[in-house]
């Protein structure tokens, strides 16, 4: 299971939590962003926030600082280092869109960053922090196993949907291509622009807008699933491209997963 995002919802009251869950309006009756193509000639801080001076929990050995986010010669870096903070010896870096996206195809090309215990994930999420149920799509690259990505989802904070798929090369040793094409009832994941898995279970579909994340972090704690966590220098998971296409809209650049399809 993958239970980094889920354990945002913790910051929020259980009881809130609830509430928010069978309060919240109809998914996609909500405004959502445009489609857009992140090459990263910049950082555009009214686009993207950085995540800065908090974590997600026990479970999470890092604290989120911008000064592990860089941006240089049309690449992002997020960074995983050793650095005291006020109650973390490490800090880590993340990325989140400002805006809320719909029904589309969700991309990324990167290489993952090695290490038993970090996780290099890209991924929408949403959650009562946002007041609104806990909705989420998933690549993560577990650095104790750069061999193979993990796909997931959650639907009001019920996941169990993992998937293992195989990397070829190794997911740290050079820029790969993920993508997810998430509509009403498909959600599609796709790795170097293959099929990889397929679910049509709407039950099994998230329906609420979400945010559009990227990010390197670690655990002490998590190691059934991460790897026993063992610190040898820094490390960095490098991004090439992020981009959303709206549903029904053509393809925007050459490599994505659209031009293949259409």
């Amino acid at each position: 299971m993958s239970p980094f995002a889920h354990i945002r919802q913790m910051i929020v009251p259980q009881a809130l939590a609830a509430l928010v869950m069978f309060a919240a309006p109809a998914a996609m009756a909500q405004t959502t962003g445009a489609s857009f193509v992140e090459n990263f000639d910049k950082l555009d801080s009214t686009f993207w926030y950085l995540s800065d001076g908090w974590n997600n929990g026990a479970h999470q050995n890092c604290t989120w600082s911008k000064d592990a986010v860089t941006v240089a010669n049309g690449q992002l870096t997020l960074e995983f280092r050793q650095k005291q903070t006020a109650d973390r010896a490490y800090t880590c870096g993340e990325i989140q869109t400002r805006q809320r996206y719909g029904y589309g195809t969700y991309e990324i090309r990167m290489k993952a960053a090695t290490g038993s215990g970090l996780n290099s994930a890209f991924f929408s999420y949403i959650g009562p922090t946002d007041k609104q149920p806990h909705d989420e799509i998933d690549f993560e690259v577990l650095g104790k196993n750069t061999n193979e990505v993990q796909v997931n989802q959650y639907i009001s904070a019920k996941g169990g949907n993992e998937k293992l798929v195989p990397v070829a090369g190794g997911a740290d040793k050079a820029f790969n291509t993920y993508a997810f094409i998430w509509e009403k009832n498909r959600l599609r994941y796709f790795l170097n622009g293959k099929l990889v898995h397929e679910v049509t279970n709407p039950a099994k579909i998230p329906t609420h807008p979400q945010k559009i994340f990227a990010s390197l972090w670690g655990s002490d704690t998590f190691k059934d699933w991460m790897g026993t966590f063992a610190y040898n220098g820094p490390v960095s998971m490098q991004v090439d491209r992020i981009a959303f296409t709206a549903l029904g809209e053509k393809c925007k650049f050459e490599g994505s997963v659209l031009c293949t399809l259409n």
